[in-house]
């Protein structure tokens, strides 16, 4: 018997947060025998930024049940059932923190249809509960309301049953989920931590900072450390001693540090973050003819490249388009070939630069023209977003096209000249990886304000 649930929060502090909407369908494997929805007074406040993707608000659930109210049906409702749910963790700790302040004990075997996708659908690109479905050809309507949320997770869970038609993955995952629960001499480490964005420091032994990570939720981040089953997370349980953290505000700073700080520190458990983020680089170097060649190639300090890719098959696509964009030779490239003519100037989509008949001035103007609209309109920017709290915002400084590093301000007139920037700035290394990033932050207008520096001062 299965019990099919989703449940909306108020969102806030962890273990702090209420129950605001909660629906459950009592399945038996053929049909669904019993169902309960319900709005739920928490009695605290709903964060705004819940309020916004829920719909739901404190003048919706004056008049709604309170959970002690609605407690004896979701025991009943869920007796002798395995709770299922899309992210069963989160679910069942919010159910159990309720049933916690009622002074009673509820404990239920679950499952997660997060788990369970990612074994039985592994070709998914997405395992949000929206996009998944979506893509499965499962309807599902009033997204974030709990009553629509479990009618998809149910016919989602369904499907996964179909395709588990020997019973043995669910009933492994069935067996083995609450190995992951909290356990007691964690809590004491978890309980100071923010919920919200930063960097954080794992430390063991000697104060010796074994892990590096960033979180827009702090707490949740390294909750799923201590209750996860990988064996990174069993290294990180067995050698934990405390955390330290850092509030960012911006993600986007939070990311910027992770990676600085991880190549500075080498905590041993980061072992893919003490590499490149972007190892492969594209520059260019002049050939003996006088041609401006586009050279891919592993990422290295001491050279500038007009851009840098996680991979070399993104760096390689990347070279096709802009050969076909700007018209460019392949044999100009590194992706040239051992014969004199290149194989586009074949399909004459060469202007022929590898046999000489276009000059290398003509050449090099295509290359140029490439290389400005790569660029930033202007070398010197403040880029602005969002602060550590309330009132307060983040910027980053880049002079030269080179990011130079990031601080904060709380009034405009703090950073109304390049003087007072630098006042403020907390400067950090600039490198590839650095570049790579706060381009991509850039042209995907992840920020407030993109503030030109003149000479003596900014403009806002």
């Amino acid at each position: 018997m299965f019990a099919i649930l989703d449940i909306e929060t108020t969102g806030g502090k962890y273990d702090e947060e209420g129950i605001t909407e909660i629906a459950i369908y009592r399945y038996d494997g053929q049909e669904i025998i019993d169902q309960f929805s319900s709005l739920v007074n928490p009695e605290r406040e709903i964060q705004p930024f819940v309020q916004k993707l829920t719909g739901i608000n404190s003048k919706m659930l004056r008049t709604a049940p309170r959970f002690f109210e609605i407690a004896k049906r979701i025991i009943e409702l869920t007796e002798d059932c395995v709770l299922v749910a899309h992210n069963a963790e989160f679910d069942y700790r919010i159910l159990r923190t309720e049933f916690r302040r009622l002074g009673y004990t509820y404990n239920r075997k679950s499952l997660c249809t997060v788990v369970l996708s990612q074994l039985l659908l592994p070709e998914q690109e997405s395992f949000k509960l929206g996009k998944l479905v979506r893509s499965l050809g499962i309807p599902i309507s009033d997204r974030h309301r709990a009553q629509g949320d479990a009618l998809a997770t149910f016919k989602l869970f369904q499907l996964l049953l179909e395709k588990d038609s020997k019973k043995t993955i669910i009933t492994e995952q069935i067996k083995s989920l609450h190995k992951n629960q909290m356990p007691q001499a964690f809590n004491k480490i978890i309980e100071e931590l923010p919920t919200q964005t930063g960097v954080y420091y794992l430390h063991g032994k000697d104060n010796e900072i074994i892990y590096i990570g960033k979180s827009k939720n702090i707490r949740k981040r390294v909750c799923s450390h201590l209750t996860g089953k990988s064996p990174k997370s069993k290294k990180i349980q067995q050698q934990i001693i405390r955390v330290s953290f850092e509030k960012t505000g911006c993600e986007f700073i939070a990311l910027l540090k992770e990676q600085h700080e991880i190549k500075s520190n080498q905590p041993r458990l980061n072992h893919a973050g003490k590499h490149r983020l972007f190892p492969m680089g594209i520059r260019i170097e002049r050939d003996v003819q006088g041609y401006d060649q586009l050279l891919l190639e592993q990422a290295l300090s001491q050279q500038d490249y007009i851009r840098c890719y996680r991979n070399k098959k993104a760096a390689v696509g990347q070279l096709f388009y802009w050969l076909e964009q700007y018209e460019l030779c392949q044999n100009k490239t590194t992706l040239k070939n051992s014969k004199e003519q290149c194989a586009r100037r074949t399909l004459k989509k060469c202007s022929g630069a590898c046999e000489g008949l276009e000059t290398a001035d003509l050449y090099n103007k295509k290359i140029e023209a490439l290389c400005t609209e790569l660029a930033l309109p202007q070398d010197d920017w403040v880029v602005t977003s969002n602060g550590r709290e309330n009132g307060e915002y983040s910027f980053l400084l880049l002079q030269g096209g080179e990011f130079k590093g990031y601080g904060y301000y709380d009034l405009n007139h703090q950073i109304n000249t390049l003087s007072k920037v630098q006042s403020r700035l907390i400067t950090m290394d600039s490198n590839p990886d650095c570049q790579a990033l706060v381009y991509h932050f850039i042209k995907n207008e992840k920020y407030h304000k993109l503030i030109p520096l003149t000479e003596n001062a900014t403009r806002s």
